[in-house]
């Protein structure tokens, strides 16, 4: 498993009985988990939780006062959090370990080393992979997302690293990178399992997968580093991302790997599960 273990501003105290109690900050919060199907322990004081309705949605119930917004650290990145009405909080914590590996392999890569970040949402990928010199280009669909993401760069102290920031439908934007002949040394995708593009495109996972992986390798430089594929649809194993990246990425060396992507909760030693990385290195 890919274990995002290090951060300190974000924890899961624990979790069971299909939520998941967590600390922001010092602000804590409950909220929906439909894989901690094992019991919880009285969760103690909760600011904050998100009540799902049963015809779709919720709304928060707050139990404390709370700021409608406020910032929490993993390591030199800052970040801008606050509760949605879509149950979000703005940050996937579980996405550090990948921020981590991305990072890592731009700092020792030869430069310019251009990134592809598309479905960027609040930009923790995008942040981190500025942090370690990369050029990155930021696509999302949403515009409130995009003006979410240039607010963290901001905080995280990088507004004058050379991030560009889109927001367009993410096949199309990739088809017209085609064209004008645009490359780059790192892809990463983060796809919802549903979804509308600026313009109203549909989006469904299993159908459009594969094509845009498809279309993405034919941006990758002939120095590119790595191929991102994160995925938190329930029924696509990791297995699954292994095959795509195999398959789309035949011939062009390097290695396949995938696995699932969890958070340590600290009671009892237990590990929630958060999806699935797929990722390909040279």
């Amino acid at each position: 498993m890919y274990l995002a273990s290090r951060w300190k501003d974000y924890a899961i105290l624990d979790a069971g009985n299909g939520n998941k109690l967590e600390r922001w900050g010092s602000i804590r919060l409950l909220r929906p988990d439909p894989q901690a199907v094992w019991p919880m322990e009285a969760p103690g004081r909760v600011d904050a939780r998100y009540i799902r309705s049963a015809t779709g949605g919720g709304h928060w119930e707050y139990a404390n006062p709370l700021p409608e917004s406020w910032t929490i650290s993993y390591g030199d990145l800052t970040f801008r959090v606050r509760p949605t009405g879509f149950k979000h909080t703005g940050l996937f914590p579980e996405q550090g370990v990948n921020w981590d590996w991305m990072r890592g392999l731009v700092e020792k890569s030869p430069k310019p080393c251009r990134v592809l970040n598309l479905f960027a949402y609040t930009g923790g990928a995008s942040c981190a992979l500025a942090a370690g010199g990369a050029e990155v280009v930021h696509v999302d669909a949403a515009k409130g997302m995009v003006a979410w993401a240039k607010e963290n760069l901001q905080l995280c102290g990088l507004g004058d690293r050379p991030v560009r920031f889109l927001v367009d439908d993410v096949m199309k934007f990739v088809l017209r990178e085609q064209r004008r002949g645009h490359l780059y040394e790192g892809i990463l995708m983060d796809p919802p399992s549903y979804g509308r593009g600026p313009n109203g495109e549909m989006w469904k996972i299993e159908e459009g997968l594969y094509p845009l992986v498809q279309e993405c390798v034919k941006l990758l430089s002939p120095n590119a580093r790595f191929f991102l594929i994160n995925s938190y649809t329930t029924g696509l194993a990791p297995t699954v991302l292994s095959n795509v990246l195999q398959c789309a990425l035949r011939g062009l060396g390097g290695r396949v790997e995938a696995d699932e992507v969890g958070l340590p909760i600290a009671r009892g030693g237990l590990i929630l599960p958060c999806g699935a990385s797929g990722r390909w290195e040279r």
